[in-house]
């Protein structure tokens, strides 16, 4: 809220003095800030007005009152925001206290400096979050130094980013932060997602607002309903499915039109989410999968002839062997999968019959 309403207030104080390209403006025009993808914040949601009202004890009911109204003045954020600060247990004078402290940082001094920081300080409470949780946190957070090892291989420079099972959003925000780096437009891709979990959505629609990310983030199970049909295909698509999921509902789909390679077992959805993924890729696009080191060589349920079917269509172009011991949820050792629709424009130019295979197992830097 701090970051959002420090946002807001640094173009209001623009459009109010009307100068250069605001001359004219209304600062109360809720457009006027959508033009420059920065949140609208009502007045009794603008932090001064919180603050100068920190100590009162009705302040819970004030702060989950302007949740509510920044995220009805604002689609992207409808109901991802908490609204938990009236609960009678919440200790008001610490929470008057805490809007003091944060009231003394200024987010609107450093721009994008600051939205690094706001985004950095929120990783690493993912971060946290999830090694607290221990198995449940896997549901949401894919350590760091895997996101950015698949997306530095794929560089997703330009075109459609897709996850189907994007939990707290990391891809999204490194495949960005990758282009920042490089010099080049962020405006060149363009994000889609989809989460079955509402909790975990809500968390990965606030880790990319609060990098004024835009994304297509759905709420769903990508195999019984896809929110991003057959008019999508990914030129990139990064993803950390669960491994060896065997509630995936793979009764219900043995006639699939996805199965192009093979009927996936019903006690795993390793194959079905490769197969899924495959369906979404555009002519030429490259995708990044998380998996189990199991995948790579299961003969069960049929998996060793979809392995085969993909390999002699050509669509696997790199698979990396990752040390032990990177996840969360998981004690398993996993893999990376790279696919290619058309190998010979792929990031690791093989032909057709090729495939590089990277033994990573001894390397590791966090």
């Amino acid at each position: 809220m701090k970051y959002i309403s420090d946002a807001f207030h640094d173009l209001y104080e623009k459009l109010k003095a009307g100068e250069g390209e605001f001359e004219g403006a209304d600062p109360e025009d809720k457009d006027e800030y959508l033009a420059h993808n920065i949140f609208f914040v009502p007045e009794k949601a603008r932090w001064q007005y919180l603050q100068d009202k920190a100590k009162k004890p009705e302040i819970g009911k004030l702060v989950d009152d302007a949740m509510d109204s920044i995220e009805r003045l604002n689609s992207t954020l409808k109901g991802i925001l908490p609204k938990i600060y009236a609960d009678p247990e919440l200790n008001k004078q610490r929470l008057g206290e805490l809007i003091d402290l944060i009231g003394t940082i200024g987010f609107n001094q450093s721009g994008h400096k600051a939205k690094d920081l706001l985004g950095r300080v929120y990783e690493y409470f993912l971060g946290q979050f999830a090694d607290a949780e221990g198995k449940k946190g896997g549901q949401f957070y894919t350590p760091a130094c895997i996101v950015k090892l698949l997306v530095e291989m794929l560089e997703p420079y330009k075109g459609r980013v897709y996850d189907g099972c994007c939990g707290s959003g990391g891809m999204f925000v490194q495949s960005e932060k990758f282009i920042e780096e490089h010099g080049g437009r962020i405006g060149d891709i363009s994000i889609f997602g989809q989460e079955s979990n509402p909790t975990t959505l809500r968390l990965a629609k606030m880790n990319l607002a609060i990098r004024g990310i835009d994304a297509k983030i759905e709420s769903g199970d990508t195999f019984l309903h896809d929110k991003h049909p057959d008019y999508l295909k990914a030129d990139f698509i990064l993803a950390n499915p669960p491994f060896n999921v065997s509630d995936w509902s793979g009764e219900q789909l043995r006639d699939d039109k996805r199965w192009k390679y093979g009927v996936p077992p019903a006690g795993n959805a390793n194959y079905a989410w490769l197969q899924h993924f495959v369906h979404k890729l555009s002519p030429n696009g490259t995708a990044g999968i998380v998996l189990a080191n199991g995948s790579m060589n299961s003969n069960s349920g049929g998996e060793g002839e979809i392995r085969q079917n993909m390999i002699e269509a050509g669509l696997i172009d790199c698979m990396v062997a990752l040390p032990a011991q990177l996840f969360y949820n998981t004690m398993i050792p996993a893999c990376l999968w790279f696919l290619a629709r058309n190998k010979a424009n792929g990031k690791f130019r093989n032909r057709s019959n090729e495939i590089l295979f990277i033994d990573a197992r001894t390397i590791c830097r966090y």
